[in-house]
């Protein structure tokens, strides 16, 4: 990875090289690299008290994310699951009240320090941290990330914040506006977008870099759902010059390269023992 804005590594089609017969034989390696999507990621838990007093149990899990033209892991990906301590019985008599903007961005600041703690970005390298939209689109929220990001002190590489939660809602020019306080030469966003051609159409309205969308809601198992997948993959990439692709079958990894995605998380294929 280096370290410019041009974010995930650049996807630049296979050298002559590779068209070779070792080439092939490279290729083939590198394919079998994918594999390794299953290996344990490494992770960390760590607690925080609501506004209203609700204590939060926050997991972040470092995902590899590869570059499908080389079928290699080019940067680390941080997922962050959010739950309530003692599951659903610590909600009874509290109703489902969503967090309060200043929660979200304790959220968002403890993810970030936290995050990257477990990235350990070295020089060249890149990683991928979530934030929610309401904390990026207020100026408080933004202003208490990027104080964060320049605390920490130990993250040489390039830092990308995915956003997500409320983008497709959100107006162009405050994502555009977003960008502009983000876009420097070690610091970036990407942004996180349901799977829906529209969506992604319409954010070629804003100067992005990469969209990230999750094929967990995406039927493409089967070679007609895979089918009806790819005008979306298609789309995607015209708004936007990198496509990241989350939760993807790793079989799926060439066909969706094809289609014009440039990177991915793939999904684990444990079998299911009933």
């Amino acid at each position: 990875m280096r370290n410019d804005p041009g974010y995930l590594a650049p996807t630049a089609p296979p050298s002559a090289a590779d068209a070779s017969g070792d080439g092939l034989q490279e290729a083939i390696a590198r394919i079998g690299e994918r594999r390794s999507y299953a290996a344990p990621y490494e992770s960390l838990t760590f607690t925080l008290l609501t506004r209203a007093r609700r204590e939060l149990v926050v997991t972040l899990a470092a995902q590899p994310v590869f570059d499908l033209i080389r079928s290699a892991p080019v940067a680390r990906r941080i997922r962050r699951n959010v739950r309530h301590r003692g599951g659903e019985s610590a909600l009874i008599g509290l109703g489902r009240r969503t967090l309060e903007p200043a929660d979200l961005i304790r959220i968002d600041t403890q993810t970030l320090r936290n995050g990257l703690d477990l990235l350990r970005l070295g020089r060249d390298d890149s990683g991928v941290l979530p934030a929610f939209w309401r904390t990026v689109a207020s100026s408080g929220g933004r202003f208490d990330l990027l104080c964060a990001e320049m605390q920490h002190g130990s993250a040489p590489g390039i830092l990308l914040i995915e956003i997500m939660g409320g983008l497709e809602q959100a107006p162009t020019d405050a994502i555009q506006e977003a960008i502009q306080h983000f876009e420097t030469g070690s610091l970036g966003l990407i942004l996180h977008v349901a799977p829906d051609a529209d969506a992604a159409k319409r954010l070629s309205q804003v100067r992005a870099q990469c969209l990230a969308i999750d094929f967990a809601g995406v039927e493409h198992e089967s070679a007609r759902d895979w089918q009806a997948a790819i005008p979306l993959i298609q789309t995607a990439r015209k708004a936007c010059p990198q496509v990241m692709l989350l939760n993807l079958r790793p079989d799926r990894g060439l066909a969706a390269q094809a289609a014009g995605a440039t990177h991915a998380v793939f999904a684990g294929m444990d079998t299911i023992v009933v």
